[in-house]
């Protein structure tokens, strides 16, 4: 199995060499949890799960790790201006960008760590930097002596000199320094105790421990955004590599931004579309559509023109599906005929792109060149049935690797579960048990389907 990414660090793409034959360790900046998630937030995400979907489709043993920060300066200011505790604002926002970012029907990661629950390791990792003496204390705070790793820098490419502090105190040694460990603060409601009085953990400190302690002191893959690669990855890795001497990450995975009206999505610009708000008016395979038109390391366009051309892709596929179900009938998938060739060679240059950098534009190529062969066949009324099975179950094994298998369910229609829950709904609706007619519509949802109530009757429609 050869996997090739572009890493950060040596700025190109590189066979990937994990530490266990076989097996992968993933690890992935999440949100800090201020706010509602934004579809920008939601990239990372989605790049993390299709690279690991991808991965396991290979033969892969894949485990990915993926944050939430819930102890932050941000989260503390989100919190005063509610008027409500920091704590629980935390709390309502991780639950949050867990049912939103569910919605894209992507799974989980495997460990989903967040900073209140990984303090006893990240006060351990502070003690250890301040024993080895990259770090030092300094009035409750501690920081890392930037000055004690000779090779800052080298991931984003920055000279030291020309580098701007993340924030100015006289605590520091040394302008570009960094807290590990940060004292409470008037107005601050929240602190947990450490061997340096009541505070709480700077950003950078809280992913290296939790990194470390899912996937060990060096792991195979680092992700999240390439807006991450300085400071928080640059700091990331000089503390863990201080600590342990050896390489925080073999690979250095950063994905591109999104940007709205030209600029990058961003809470802090005010220019965001709240993810639960997308989804609430598109499907999530419109979405995931834009999302794989465009290699991971490249900023995605979001627009009312570009989530039209996904959508219209989407309807492409979901077209071709239907005609390949219908000229299958029931016949099982055979490798055959001119069309279950082209089927294998879509499958074949499909993971391959996907193989090299990720490049699911590359692989989705594939895919349309299939749909084009297939709606040809099936134009010249020359497909055998058992092509156009074998035709279709690679383009739905396919999607489904970018969360797009779902286009399949909805060109066949509900299935029969779902129409006989929609019509116990109607009934219960004329009877006025509306409580009953409530939890069919959440049994509808968990098989992943919506009750539309139009003038002329209920009509499902997939979400």
């Amino acid at each position: 199995m050869t996997l090739r990414l572009y890493d950060s660090l040596r700025r190109a793409v590189c066979d990937v060499d994990p530490l266990q034959a076989g097996r992968l360790g993933l690890y992935v900046c999440g949100p800090t949890v201020y706010g509602p998630v934004h579809v920008g937030n939601a990239r990372p995400f989605v790049v993390a799960q299709t690279l690991a979907r991808h991965l396991r489709r290979q033969g892969w043993e894949v485990r990915v790790v993926s944050n939430l920060t819930d102890i932050n300066d941000k989260i503390y200011a989100a919190a005063a201006a509610e008027g409500i505790d920091s704590r629980e604002l935390a709390a309502r926002e991780a639950a949050g960008y867990l049912a939103d970012t569910s919605r894209l029907g992507l799974g989980r990661p495997d460990v989903e760590p967040k900073v209140t629950e990984s303090l006893p390791g990240i006060i351990a990792m502070t003690e250890a930097l301040i024993a080895s003496g990259h770090a030092y204390v300094s009035d409750g705070d501690v920081y890392f002596d930037v000055g004690g790793f000779p090779s800052y820098g080298a991931l984003s490419g920055q000279r030291v000199d020309e580098m701007q502090p993340e924030e100015v105190t006289a605590k520091k040694r040394a302008p570009l320094d960094f807290a590990l460990w940060k004292a409470q603060k008037p107005g601050e409601d929240a602190a947990w105790d450490s061997p340096w009085g009541p505070g709480r953990p700077g950003w950078h400190i809280e992913c290296s421990a939790m990194a470390m302690s899912a996937l060990g002191e060096e792991i195979d893959i680092h992700g999240g955004g390439i807006d991450l690669k300085f400071p928080h990855h640059e700091n990331e890795r000089a503390q863990s590599e201080a600590m342990t001497g050896r390489p925080l990450a073999r690979t250095w995975l950063h994905n591109g931004l999104l940007r709205f009206g030209g600029d990058k999505m961003s809470k802090s610009l005010g220019n965001v579309e709240r993810l639960r708000d997308a989804l609430d008016r598109m499907e999530p395979e419109t979405l995931l559509m834009l999302f794989a038109r465009a290699h991971y390391r490249s900023n995605v366009d979001y627009s009312p023109d570009s989530l039209e051309d996904a959508a219209r892709s989407n309807d492409r596929l979901r077209e071709a599906l239907r005609r390949a179900a219908r000229a299958a009938a029931d016949a099982a998938p055979a490798d055959g005929g001119p069309l279950a060739v082209a089927a294998a060679e879509a499958d074949a240059r499909f993971r391959a792109a996907l193989d090299d950098d990720f490049s699911t534009p590359e692989g989705l190529a594939a895919l349309f060149d299939l749909v084009r062969t297939l709606n040809a066949a099936l134009d010249a009324g020359d497909q055998d049935p058992a092509d156009a099975a074998r035709a279709r179950a690679v383009l739905v094994e396919c999607l489904d690797v970018v969360g797009l298998a779902g286009l399949a369910a909805a060109a066949d229609g509900p299935p029969a579960e779902a129409v006989a829950l929609m019509e116990e709904r109607e009934a219960a609706r004329a009877d006025r048990d509306f409580a009953r007619a409530d939890e069919l519509r959440d049994a509808l949802r968990d098989l992943g389907w919506a009750v539309q109530d139009l003038p002329d009757g209920p009509e499902l429609a997939p979400l």
